[in-house]
């Protein structure tokens, strides 16, 4: 996926340290809003798993770091529940601002319930994802309960969550005190699923039924079964996100598009298996253990399910190109940032194809269009291009290739 850096300005004036990942090529099909947890940032791994799944399937997301917390200005202090909800609304401002309203909302533990509050001050938005959030705000009161006797005395103290210490204030706890969501559920409006372990050690899964029960329809539950609750498992966060992009096409209007979760299977050989059934051209593929769908546009009478032979054959070439750039750059120590090729295929006359060594008769034809992003020198870029063509497909293309076609007994 590609990343760009922003600056969001809060309500305070202070700038929140925001990133916007966005699909490899093309325009998003939708841009959601991400919002981690108490004790994290937008960096965590599971978020950045999330979205990963999530700009596969080109939906763009957009995260940042709450006011004093990780990269962004202001003290964590001086913050609490009701500035994370303004944080919330100011962040999808900018979304719709600068690219367009978010309509999708993506909350991690008190982020989820966060989000549910802020949902409706954001009415674009269709869906609303909460993974591991407690019902109530003043969930948290119970966290620092050891803690507030001090803090009440004194004004302020700090403590340890998560192992990390916070500073915390009076007018904290005050706010949790004062926070009512159970009006913000019952009229969200907008299509709801609630992600939950039932092993969750920091908010129970009680938390989950509350919500689920509060909630009208359309609502939906996933458990996470053997999860913990900040998904260090990779496989548990990359089944979120999958599962997030599956639920919210018919949100999204995408619905008569299938999808794939993208969470790797065994692989049983080194073999690539692919298999046609009796659903038109609907293709399964399974490729080192990766599943895919390969399939036909509508206008030759497939579903358009995924790309057709020929894409994948122009898929294969560009990650062997642009991979190949990755580590030649790499070996050389240049500063490639980034490589994109786009390629196309074409049947043409061979008179007007220098390349094919022939007049008569017509052959394919593929374009490939290289853009390297970075501050390399003119010798660099175009020692590049020239690599480009010793990818190890670049040349399998170009030799003699022999197919045996064998029956299975």
């Amino acid at each position: 996926m590609n990343s760009e850096k922003w600056s969001i300005t809060n309500e305070m004036g202070q700038k929140l340290a925001a990133r916007l990942d966005l699909p490899v090529d093309g325009e998003p099909v939708a841009y959601a809003l991400f919002a981690h947890c108490f004790t994290c940032t937008k960096n965590f791994k599971a978020a950045d798993n999330i979205s990963t799944a999530l700009t596969r399937k080109r939906i763009a997301v957009l995260r940042f770091d709450f006011t004093g917390l990780g990269e962004s200005e202001g003290d964590f202090a001086d913050t609490n529940y009701s500035s994370n909800v303004s944080d919330l609304v100011t962040a999808a401002e900018f979304l719709k601002e600068h690219y367009q309203a978010p309509k999708i909302l993506i909350g991690h533990s008190l982020g989820g319930t966060a989000m549910l509050q802020a949902a409706g001050q954001i009415p674009e938005a269709v869906a609303v994802v909460t993974i591991g959030s407690p019902c109530r705000p003043d969930h948290l009161l119970k966290l620092l309960a050891g803690s507030r006797p001090l803090i009440e005395q004194a004004g302020e103290a700090e403590v340890t969550l998560a192992g990390r210490p916070f500073k915390i204030k009076k007018q904290f706890l005050e706010d949790l005190d004062e926070q009512r969501i159970t009006e913000s559920v019952q009229h969200l409006r907008k299509g709801l699923l609630i992600f939950h372990s039932p092993i969750d050690q920091i908010v129970s899964v009680d938390n989950a039924a509350d919500i689920f029960w509060l909630a009208k329809h359309p609502k939906s539950f996933i458990s996470l079964d053997t999860a913990d609750h900040l998904l260090s498992n990779e496989l548990d966060s990359r089944y979120v996100g999958a599962m997030i992009e599956t639920w919210a096409r018919k949100y999204l209007g995408l619905d008569k598009q299938q999808t794939q979760v993208t969470v790797p299977l065994p692989a049983l050989d080194n073999r690539v298996t692919v298999r046609t059934g009796r659903e038109k051209y609907r293709t399964e593929i399974l490729a080192a253990g990766h599943s895919l769908v390969a399939d036909e546009p509508l206008a030759v009478g497939g579903q358009n399910l995924g790309p057709n032979p020929y894409d994948l054959l122009l898929a294969g070439l560009g990650a062997c190109t642009s991979m190949t750039l990755r580590m030649y750059a790499d070996h050389k120590g240049w500063p490639l940032e980034t490589a994109i090729v786009r390629l196309s295929h074409n049947k043409t006359h061979a008179k007007d194809c220098e390349e094919a060594g022939t007049e008569t008769g017509k052959v394919d034809c593929i374009v490939r269009e290289i853009e390297v992003l970075g501050p390399l020198d003119e010798e660099q870029r175009a020692r590049l291009l020239e690599i480009a063509d010793r990818c190890p497909v670049h040349r399998t293309l170009h030799s003699k290739i022999v197919v045996r076609t064998e029956a299975k007994a």
